[in-house]
């Protein structure tokens, strides 16, 4: 069985004139990206290619902890009672991820990198089992997004605390590649990063970009979601993606901050639909945090659309949020 999603529109995307659609291609995060786009008239391949990457590159330069000399790096080695200078897009993400935090009462938290350490999903070499449960305690106290303080671009160091902002980097990414198209003049196309997804416009046959979301592998009810893709980002947090096994458990990669331990709730996978992918990709990790009622009835009342999946009695269980049920009846 097939569903379709279609956003409500004021108007349904111009049909561009003429046009080849171009694919590019690369890689970045440990994963990989790719557009696909109606060229415009003056456009180079290669030089879109080395546009998009550049995009990436400097989230990567900026956000990530993998990169010794990132800022975020140089952030978390400062000394307490530092105030670091922020570039403006780790200062625009952060902005995010605070916002999320707030309205989600810690669920999303991005001060969780000691935690991520501890528990093999970060840079640093890992065990092969969970952390002491002394050691979890300490770095989970360490962490708290109340402990920031950010003052325009610059971000106050307390002392200890470590950012983590892998739950809404990469949607970040897909956003600034969208800005950079835009500014080159693109008016259809559709950005994959990992996973996570952003288009706009329609093909050159009239047809919007058509993806379909993400399911769990474990998934065999034969259930496709196909959703039109214009001014709309698509993020998936998935405990299949990332995940050790020890002793007969699984652990994955989203850490619960209340438990300082991976989330132990059903919840398998949860999609959520926004125009930013930034944020569309903090929720994601947020609602999967929660359990599965209650991250439908936040996504309810925050207006977010939202595909949680969940283990229940008889298998996979789906709940989708009343903003994307009205897609369905578009």
């Amino acid at each position: 069985m097939t569903r379709v999603l279609v956003p409500q529109l004021a108007e349904p995307p111009a049909r561009p004139i003429g046009g080849a659609v171009l694919a590019l291609a690369g890689q970045t995060m440990g994963t990989t990206w790719s557009v696909k786009l109606v060229a415009p008239p003056t456009a180079n391949a290669d030089a879109l290619t080395a546009m998009a990457q550049r995009e990436l590159d400097g989230v990567v330069r900026e956000m990530s902890p993998w990169e010794p000399l990132s800022d975020l790096s140089r952030y978390n080695r400062a000394a307490a009672g530092r105030w670091i200078a922020l570039p403006p897009a780790f200062a625009q993400v952060l902005r995010c991820a605070l916002e999320v935090a707030e309205a989600t009462d810690g669920a999303f938290d991005p001060t969780l990198g000691a935690l991520v350490d501890l528990w093999g999903f970060g840079p640093r070499p890992f065990s092969g089992s969970p952390p002491p449960a002394d050691a979890a305690a300490r770095a989970r106290d360490a962490a708290g997004w109340r402990r920031l303080t950010l003052d325009g671009d610059s971000l106050f160091q307390p002392g200890g605390l470590r950012l983590d902002l892998n739950g809404v980097a990469k949607g970040f990414a897909v956003d600034q590649v969208a800005a950079a198209l835009d500014r080159a003049g693109a008016r259809s196309y559709l950005i994959e990063v990992g996973g996570e997804l952003r288009g706009t416009g329609a093909k050159p046959d009239g047809q919007p970009w058509w993806v379909e979301l993400e399911r769990p592998p474990t998934a065999n009810d034969g259930l496709r979601t196909l959703v039109a893709l214009h001014g709309l980002s698509v993020a998936t947090s998935g405990d299949y993606r990332r995940f050790f096994e020890h002793d007969g458990r699984r652990y994955a990669h989203t850490l619960d901050p209340a438990t300082a331990a991976p989330v132990a709730n059903p919840t398998v996978s949860v999609t959520v639909l926004d125009e930013s992918c930034m944020r569309a990709d903090a929720y994601a990790t947020a609602l999967t945090v929660m359990a599965p009622d209650a991250a439908l009835a936040f996504a309810d009342a925050h207006g977010l659309a939202a595909m949680i999946l969940a283990r229940g009695p008889t298998g996979l269980e789906e709940r989708l949020s009343p903003a994307l049920s009205a897609m369905l009846d578009a």
